[in-house]
């Protein structure tokens, strides 16, 4: 039987850590699959976190990462594979649908899967200041 888990509210991703953390997390959640938030150590002053997601049983080919409108979404299905005579089934194979809010100015630059497990790369560049010059006219 496969379950389809649309999230209400997204997971929201922030550098700020006013509040002590990187995650906010909504209620209600399933928490299918299971993941990690970390924080990389700065490169060349850019900051930089990981969203690691466990996606035992899952190929390249049945994951999908994608960005939309300020929304990190990471979906899988699996495809239906030749019948398999289990005796027994602990690796879930359902699908799945995690979606993470992303603050203005952070950037997906990668993902890679190894060993079961799906990174996904996102980098926060400093703010471009720019410096508008603002004519004034007269008015007669």
């Amino acid at each position: 039987m496969t379950r389809t888990r649309l999230p209400t509210e997204a997971f929201l991703i922030t550098f700020d850590t006013a509040d002590g953390g990187a995650l906010r997390r909504p209620r209600g959640s399933d928490g299918y699959p299971p993941y990690d938030i970390e924080r990389l150590a700065p490169r060349m002053g850019v900051e930089r976190l990981r969203v690691t997601l466990a996606v035992a049983g899952f190929d390249e080919n049945e994951l999908d990462v994608s960005i939309e409108a300020n929304q990190l979404i990471i979906c899988g299905k699996q495809v239906d594979r030749e019948e398999v005579d289990y005796l027994f089934r602990g690796i879930a194979s359902r699908q799945f649908q995690r979606v993470f809010a992303i603050e203005d100015g952070m950037e997906v630059t990668g993902a890679s899967l190894r060993n079961g497990l799906l990174s996904v790369d996102i980098e926060r560049h400093d703010p471009v200041h720019l410096v508008r010059k603002i004519n004034i006219s007269t008015a007669e």
